[in-house]
């Protein structure tokens, strides 16, 4: 193995003082962008790692494992006034009947935000796991220009790390894994040398279209996407283009299907059932498939949500407008999330071990630690699908509310 490269190396190579590159470092908004970019540029072509702690002990582990997830938007807003929150002479009373809290205590915090239910569950698994390993797990999340620079600084403390998928670019995973393993989470696809762990996305959405197409009544479907940048997604999408293929072949030649734009969050699916109800929708080019109307508006047989928090979403909206759900239109998800066990009605979905992807993500960094030179790894879940109220089985024939 070639020596590491050092600070002093990064400094020469960028033409800039140690200093500055520490800064880069460790305060990349102090530095201007021309000079930041150069001693970025430099980082990744000497493929230089900050050492944490014992910088100068070359070889000798940390005993640390890392995680990194995607940041969010609560991370730029202000911090609240503690002094003013626990006054107990004011207790604030929030109207939360639409599930839209966004007091002052809720506001920023991370259990208020739903969308981190799904990084919750592989977080617990990965530090069940890292425990039972004997190790530490070190946790970092980062958006935009910062994730190179936390991204960077949290290898140099580690021993391996585990990313979410698309939440780093690959140029710089491949530079990370050239000093310590990186394992990558929910991302199915070829392309680089890095182990990977993902579930079976495809078959799972295939197996849950498939069922939900089956059901007497169901001519005219809405498959709501994630993010277009999302592998999970990719997969889905294509999952339930297999189901939809298979049921034309097998004579549903009429089987209207449209396809909406979502984005894998709760408001998200609020925005879409919003637009499926208003006046006019799917109305155009209709034709016979189009489901029976409620209030005037045509609306589909099925939604079928690419996430569990997009048909928590729609299922909001289909509430407060009186559609019956599943009489009326049927409705899933995927991920398996808790909050699924608890809607109404509660939602059909495919579940997903979240909390294994965790476990296996660090058994495979550690396996990676034990023999560096074995091939790269790709591990795929099984998934399962949860029938319940929202689309439940043996449903008869869609009703007009």
């Amino acid at each position: 193995m070639t020596k590491a490269p050092t600070v002093y190396d990064v400094a020469a190579h960028a033409a800039v003082s140690i200093a500055t590159v520490s800064r880069v470092l460790r305060r990349p908004d102090d530095v201007r962008p021309e000079t930041r970019t150069r001693v970025l540029d430099s980082v990744r072509a000497l493929g230089y790692v900050p050492s944490g702690a014992a910088r100068g002990l070359a070889g000798r582990r940390h005993g640390v494992l890392g995680l990194f997830l995607p940041g969010h938007d609560a991370i730029d807003e202000p911090e609240p006034d503690w002094a003013v929150l626990t006054d107990s002479s004011r207790i604030p009373l929030l109207d939360d009947r639409e599930a839209r809290v966004a007091g002052p205590v809720a506001t920023g915090c991370h259990w208020s935000n739903p969308a981190n239910l799904y990084f919750d569950e592989v977080l617990r698994g990965a530090e069940v796991e890292s425990w039972r390993r004997g190790f530490a797990l070190m946790v970092a999340a980062g958006r935009g220009s910062s994730r190179e620079v936390i991204v960077n600084d949290i290898a140099g403390r580690v021993d391996g790390l585990a990313v979410l998928a698309q939440t780093v670019p690959a140029d710089l995973l491949a530079h990370v894994s050239r000093r310590i393993p990186v394992v990558v989470l929910a991302d199915s696809r070829p392309g680089d040398e890095l182990d990977h762990v993902s579930v079976d996305n495809v078959a799972g959405m295939r197996a849950l279209t498939s069922f939900v197409l089956d059901g007497r009544g169901v001519a005219d479907v809405v498959y709501v996407t994630g993010p277009s940048d999302s592998p999970d997604e990719a997969d889905r999408h294509r999952g339930f283009d297999e189901a939809v293929a298979g049921r034309r072949a097998a004579g549903g030649a009429d089987l209207r299907v449209r396809v909406e734009r979502g984005d894998f969050s709760r408001d998200g699916g609020r925005r879409v059932a919003e637009a499926l109800l208003a006046p006019g929708s799917g109305s155009a080019g209709a034709g016979a498939g189009a489901g029976p109307a409620v209030g005037g508006r045509a609306l589909p047989d099925a939604v079928v949500c690419a996430n569990d928090q997009t048909a928590l979403g729609v299922l909001d909206v289909f509430d407060r407008a009186g559609v019956d759900v599943p009489g009326r239109v049927r409705v899933t998800g995927f991920d398996g999330i808790e909050a699924g066990r608890f809607s109404t009605p509660r939602l059909t979905t495919v579940r997903q071990p979240m909390g294994e992807l965790g476990r296996v993500a660090v058994r495979s960094i550690v396996r990676r630690l034990t023999d560096p030179g074995m091939p790269p790894q790709r591990v795929t879940l099984p998934v399962e699908v949860l029938l319940r109220e929202s689309c439940p089985p043996l449903l008869g024939p869609a009703r007009t509310s």
